[in-house]
């Protein structure tokens, strides 16, 4: 349908307004709210394997999904009406003493794109923060990420406290920032590390995809 493909091609060049307008004018048109929600989250997608490949960068990132996050606001009273279900629940957040939060937002940009629920904590979260929310949301994944040498070791006690709570059996854990790697994810206990946004949402909607 002409005007899902216009949708996409507006978002993935973040023209906030168009999208905005277009959506509008979709559900206006009687076009199905979930074909709509495809669109832009396709889009999406389109941004995130640009973004992995270097194609594109940071800010043409950062500009599509706030055109992205335009369009789900005028879809989202009606998606509730309709009872669609995003695919599963995020708890983010950057760990305790680190304030850095430019790489926590792309990856909740592509989580949101690949039709995740995303409760984000924030920067400079502590252990207790991480486990209510865990708690209160009934999450499928924890994502935490690290910019610091120094804050990086705040990853494991959440881990920990997960597991003594009884809900690491329940969650995948990934975990992302520029000092962390694979050596120290398997280290500290977690599921999976990915070294970019796009990876991770990618990730996160496979292992969703096999009942996680």
């Amino acid at each position: 349908m002409e005007i899902l493909n216009e949708l996409s091609e507006l978002m993935q060049k973040g023209k906030l307004k168009e999208v905005v307008d277009l959506t509008q004018k979709g559900i206006d048109e009687g076009i199905g709210v979930s074909k709509i929600l495809d669109a832009l989250l396709s889009g999406m997608a389109i941004v995130g394997e640009k973004f992995k490949n270097n194609k594109i960068f940071v800010p043409e990132v950062l500009i599509a999904a706030r055109a992205m996050n335009g369009g789900l606001q005028v879809l989202e009273p009606l998606l509730k009406d309709e009872g669609v279900e995003p695919i599963g629940k995020v708890v983010l957040g950057t760990v305790k003493g680190d304030l850095h939060d430019i790489g926590k937002n792309l990856v909740k940009m592509m989580l949101v794109g690949a039709g995740f629920e995303v409760i984000d904590l924030g920067v400079d979260v502590p252990t207790e923060k991480f486990i209510e929310a865990l708690e209160e949301n009934k999450a499928d994944v924890l994502a935490m990420s690290a910019l610091l040498t120094t804050t990086m070791v705040n990853m494991k006690p959440v881990i920990d406290a997960a597991r003594e709570k009884g809900l690491r059996e329940n969650i995948k854990v990934m975990i992302g920032g520029a000092p962390v790697n694979e050596d120290f994810s398997n280290e500290i206990g977690a599921d999976y590390y990915t070294a970019d946004a796009a990876t991770a949402a990618s990730i996160a909607k496979e292992f969703m995809a096999k009942g996680i």
